[in-house]
């Protein structure tokens, strides 16, 4: 009896090491991870859960993604300890800013850190329904477009947009939603006509499919000066040729807009060791999850942006500087940009000292970009 007992205990013991030999040698992350995401069905909620399974699978390690209707519910969890990382698009430059809803006195500009960016065929841009006519952006005046309450990010995007064909709200006809996928859903449903989406959301095939059909604005490289009418609004947007979602291939491109989407970052106090096992994950689960998902190809280490408009973490610094992948010039621009948050973190603490409630975000952004120019620092991002 003793010896049943001594080799079944052997037989469990030998077990428990093969299921841990199953596992690949895992970074030093925790159990249990959590990210906040878009929608269920956007592009980057659908690439976070595809990353999910592939930690899951190569490591043990459980990701719960979690759904944010717009920007504020998906950096609120953040800013508050909740969440680990955060796979979100370019409301989190807003919040790095303290534009728009971030510059509300519960919020004001936050001190973010990026690890990572995706950068691949797809584009991020203005979404129509094919019925409407649509070519360009100027054939957007007097179509109803979609304003998300609480997406700064989408709703600024737009705004940038419509000023590559000299248009603005006043131009079109606003219709607000709760949520990104709601908004969506709305141009399905021909409850409004534009939007704005990454061309692999699970919503853009949706509309392909429907009824009214899809279209994506051509924005052409040529065209200059409608281009630096855009980076004027928004810094972040670059001219491509789209070749990754509904409605295109690569015989069937469209010149128009991106930026890096999602970016997972996270608050400047993560620890580094925690940053750094995350990019060791990233990098190494990447070929078990590059093609489990629309776009999440761009997730691949050669496609990182090394000088963006969000500074990166020192622990994912400290991964690139491994890879050979970071050089002086990148460590000047991250330190230009951590004295740009400082900067604005500054103008933001003198600000509430004195600051009327009633008068807050009037003189929020006088004091924003008066702190920025002083400091050498182009405003970008003044109003709505």
């Amino acid at each position: 009896m003793k010896f049943k007992l001594a080799t079944a205990g052997a037989l469990l013991a030998t077990t428990a090491l093969i299921a841990q030999a199953a596992f690949a040698a895992a970074p030093d992350l925790p159990k249990t991870l959590a990210w906040s995401a878009y929608d269920v069905g956007s592009g980057g909620y659908n690439q976070a859960v595809a990353i999910g399974s592939a930690f899951k699978n190569k490591y043990g390690v459980n990701l719960r993604v979690i759904p944010g209707k717009n920007d504020v519910s998906r950096l609120l969890p953040l800013k508050a300890g909740r969440l680990d990382f955060v796979a979100n698009g370019m409301g989190s430059y807003m919040a790095q800013e303290g534009l728009f809803e971030f510059g509300a006195e519960t919020w004001g500009p936050q001190p973010l850190r990026l690890l990572m960016t995706n950068i691949s065929s797809q584009a991020l841009t203005v979404i129509v329904a094919a019925d409407t006519g649509v070519k360009t952006i100027a054939d957007l005046k007097g179509k109803r477009v979609a304003w998300v309450v609480g997406a700064p990010a989408l709703n600024q995007n737009i705004s940038a947009l419509l000023k590559f064909a000299n248009l603005t709200w006043d131009d079109v006809e606003k219709v607000e939603f709760g949520g990104y996928g709601a908004s969506l859903a709305g141009i399905v449903n021909d409850q409004v006509d534009v939007g704005f989406s990454v061309t692999v959301s699970g919503k853009a095939y949706e509309l392909e499919k429907s009824p009214r059909g899809l279209v994506w604005p051509t924005i052409p490289k040529s065209d200059t000066a409608g281009w630096e009418r855009v980076k004027a609004h928004a810094p972040y947007f670059v001219p491509v040729l789209a070749t990754e979602g509904a409605g295109l291939s690569k015989d069937h491109g469209v010149e128009t807009s991106a930026y890096p989407y999602p970016i997972l970052h996270t608050m400047a106090d993560r620890k580094a060791d925690e940053v750094y096992a995350m990019m060791q994950a990233m990098v190494d689960a990447y070929p078990d999850y590059k093609d489990a998902a629309p776009g999440s190809s761009g997730w691949a280490l050669e496609n990182q942006n090394l000088e963006w408009v969000i500074p990166y973490h020192e622990g994912a610094i400290r991964f690139f500087k491994e890879k050979g992948l970071w050089t002086e010039a990148h460590q000047k621009h991250n330190d230009s940009l951590i004295k740009r948050q400082e900067v604005l973190a500054k103008a933001w603490k003198g600000l509430k000292a004195d600051t009327d409630p009633k008068e807050h975000m009037t003189a929020w952004q006088k004091a924003r970009a008066d702190a920025l120019r002083a400091a050498g620092f182009d405003v970008a991002v003044e109003s709505w």
